[in-house]
């Protein structure tokens, strides 16, 4: 005998009292079948409720064979067993399930929008339809009747029908079921072949909010909010309005024009930037160059980031014949660069030299780069790498 599955009469209901029919042990938990349940499992995109059986977390509810089987960290001692549904997860689920009815009803009624798939996340919910794109539009008017037909209020109804009865009524998709085929029925509006839960009529949805649309796989994926999900979202959406509006000291309407206009300027600041960064490299290049004897140019400079060291490293190398070795303490980065008048590959040395200073790194024969985790790692190495290279220049010599 099957337990009675007491959603199916009533998704309102979340505490009763039952028989444990069968208790099971298996290897991923413990599992047990009660007389009557109103926990839903897993089914048609809808996840599955959560709650407690005497005390006991239930932390999956699945459904075998027609038989629900409920995992529990546990199994009770007792065979009759106080159950309990975790309502604020129950009424989300119906709110959101019930909202993708309607979303379907409205995209098949204005757009001959066929929904072929379900999802319902934890974050948001989603309607594949049959289309290759909507327009931003298409997608206004979906929301807007959508939510009209939330206003009107309409009762939302279940029952059961037999085979020879599906025919009499307009179904988008036929159920894969022959017997005991439960229908939900937004009355006006839609009949649907569905075992999940919902609510009682269109306006304990909320509202329905459309997040976005996108391609996928020659239909269209539109994702959704509905009930307390979009009352979360737009109070969310609020916060940040306001801290926008606060840090530029404008209204929410003047928002965009104001980071347009911060844009701009920090791209010319940007602008600025690159150019006083070029003049302070040449400076320093020239400097450097001038205090050259013909051996390796180096130098440590405390707040370079690795991208002003590479530039100067190449100005340098192009200017002189000598290589250039320059070290960042901000970053713990070393780079070493040559202008190939000499036998030093940059890259060959650092891959041989550059992890017994715990650094990471490399490059090409005429420049390379390394970081570390430490800056006396960084600064050992770079005393290391003016040794060896300065032995090498004499040898040449």
């Amino acid at each position: 005998m099957s337990s009675k599955k007491l959603y199916y009469n009533s998704a309102y209901v979340t505490e009763w009292q039952t028989d444990i029919h069968q208790m099971l042990e298996r290897e991923d938990g413990y599992y047990v079948i009660l007389k009557e349940t109103a926990f839903y499992p897993h089914g048609g995109g809808q996840p599955c409720d959560v709650g407690y059986i005497n005390g006991i977390p239930v932390l999956d509810v699945i459904s075998e064979e027609d038989e629900v089987l409920h995992k529990l960290t546990r199994l009770p001692n007792e065979s009759k067993v106080a159950c309990q549904i975790d309502w604020n997860r129950r009424f989300d689920h119906m709110q959101q399930h019930s909202g993708q009815h309607l979303l379907s009803a409205v995209c098949r009624d204005l757009y001959q929008a066929i929904t072929v798939s379900f999802h319902l996340g934890t974050d948001y919910a989603t309607i594949d339809v049959q289309l290759p794109e909507l327009t931003l539009n298409q997608l206004v008017s979906i929301e807007n009747e959508a939510n009209k037909q939330i206003y009107l209020n309409s009762s939302i109804v279940s029952y059961f029908i037999t085979q020879e009865e599906v025919a009499h009524l307009k179904l988008v998709k036929q159920p894969k079921v022959t017997d005991h085929i439960r229908i939900v029925e937004i009355k006006g509006l839609e009949h649907n072949a569905c075992g999940g839960t919902h609510v009682s009529s269109t306006g304990e949805i909320g509202m329905i909010k459309l997040l976005k649309a996108e391609k996928q796989k020659g239909n269209t994926r539109i994702y959704f909010l509905c009930g307390y999900r979009a009352l979360k979202e737009f109070n969310e959406n609020q916060r940040i309005l306001g801290t926008l509006s606060s840090k530029f000291n404008t209204g929410k309407d003047e928002i965009i024009d104001r980071i347009e206009k911060w844009e701009n300027e920090q791209k010319q600041l940007q602008v600025e930037i690159v150019a006083l960064k070029e003049r302070n490299n040449a400076y320093a290049a020239q400097e450097l160059l001038s205090s050259s004897d013909g051996k390796l140019i180096a130098s440590v400079f405390e707040d370079k980031t690795l991208k002003d060291l590479q530039s100067l490293a190449v100005k340098l190398a192009s200017e002189s014949n000598t290589p250039v070795l320059l070290a960042t303490v901000v970053e713990n980065k070393v780079i070493l660069a040559n202008n190939s008048n000499t036998s030093l590959s940059c890259g060959a040395f650092f891959k041989e030299y550059v992890g017994t200073y715990n650094g990471k790194g490399g490059g090409s024969d005429i420049i390379a780069q390394a970081g570390f985790q430490t800056w006396e790692e960084a600064f050992a190495f770079y005393e290391f790498t003016i040794g060896q290279v300065n032995e090498n220049l004499r040898a040449e010599i």
